[in-house]
C-alpha cells in the first residue's frame, strides 16, 4: 500500500509555529521521517522551530533541484509507492503555489499516491482577505517582468484585464526588487487603480495598506526592501 503525500505549509516569517499552524498539522510533520523540499535549510529551520523529536541529521531531506526531471521526480516518489509518508514543504507559505513542488504533486496524482493538503499560512490568501478588493474574481500572475519596457507593458495588460473583468491582480517580486516594482506601478496605473501592499504577513512587522494610486503617489511610500510582499490591484 502506498504513502501518502502530505502537503505541510510552513512559516512566512520568524514566529512560534503555534502562530500559524493549527496543532494537527505541527503533529504530521513531527512523525515524518521524509521530506521533499524546495530549500533543505529553510526546512531544518521550521523542523527545528516546529520541535520535530528527532535530530535533523536523521531525517531525509530531499531538495528539489530547479529543473526537474522525470527520473528524478520518480526517484522523490520511490519511497512513497514502497510505503513511506513523506511531507512536502515550500520555501514559505504552501506548497505547489508559485513553487516547484507542484510537479511533484502531478506526477503522485498520476501514479494513485494519496495527496494529503494540510492547513497553514497561504501569503496570497491572507493578502487577498485583507485588501478589500474583489474576492470572487481574481487571478495570481506569479512573478511580472522585472526590466522595462516589459514591466510596465505588462501592469497595463494587467489593470486593463482588472477593470473588464472586475478581477483582482494578484503578483509578487523577489524581495529586493520590490521597491522597484511599487514605482512603476505608480507610473503606470490609473490614479483610481486601487493597490494593496500586504508585507511581512503573519509576522510582528506585518503592514496591510489599500489606496488609490492617487493617493499613493501623495503619501510618504513604505519601504519595501527585502520585505516579502504581495501586490493586488483593482482596476
Amino acid at each position: 500500500m502506498a504513502g501518502t503525500l502530505y502537503l505541510i505549509p510552513s512559516a512566512l516569517g520568524e514566529r512560534p509555529w503555534t502562530d500559524y499552524l493549527p496543532a494537527a498539522t505541527q503533529a504530521v510533520a513531527c512523525r515524518l521521517r521524509r521530506f521533499v523540499v524546495e530549500n533543505a535549510k529553510t526546512t531544518r529551520a521550521e523542523l527545528k522551530r516546529l520541535g520535530h523529536p528527532l535530530p535533523l541529521r536523521d531525517l531525509a531531506i530531499e531538495q528539489l533541484s530547479e529543473r526537474l526531471s522525470p527520473d528524478e521526480i520518480g526517484r522523490l516518489l520511490a519511497p512513497l509507492l514502497a510505503g513511506e509518508d513523506v511531507g512536502l514543504l515550500s520555501e514559505a507559505g504552501c506548497p505547489g503555489v508559485a513553487d516547484p513542488g507542484a510537479a511533484i504533486v502531478r506526477r503522485a496524482h498520476a501514479l494513485g499516491i494519496a495527496v494529503k493538503p494540510l492547513v497553514g499560512p497561504s501569503s496570497l490568501l491572507l493578502a487577498l482577505m485583507a485588501s478589500g478588493l474583489e474576492g470572487q474574481r481574481f487571478a495570481f500572475h506569479g512573478y511580472l517582468p522585472a526590466r522595462e519596457p516589459d514591466r510596465q507593458r505588462r501592469i497595463v495588460e494587467l489593470e486593463g484585464e482588472s477593470s473588464r473583468l472586475d478581477q483582482t491582480q494578484i503578483f509578487i517580486e523577489a524581495p529586493y526588487r520590490n521597491d522597484a516594482l511599487l514605482a512603476a506601478l505608480l507610473a503606470a496605473c490609473q490614479p483610481a487603480t486601487r493597490l494593496c501592499l500586504a508585507t511581512d504577513l503573519t509576522t510582528a512587522e506585518e503592514t496591510i495598506t489599500t489606496r488609490a494610486i492617487g493617493d499613493w503617489r501623495r503619501l510618504t511610500l513604505p519601504k519595501l526592501d527585502r520585505r516579502p510582499t504581495v501586490f493586488l490591484m483593482l482596476g
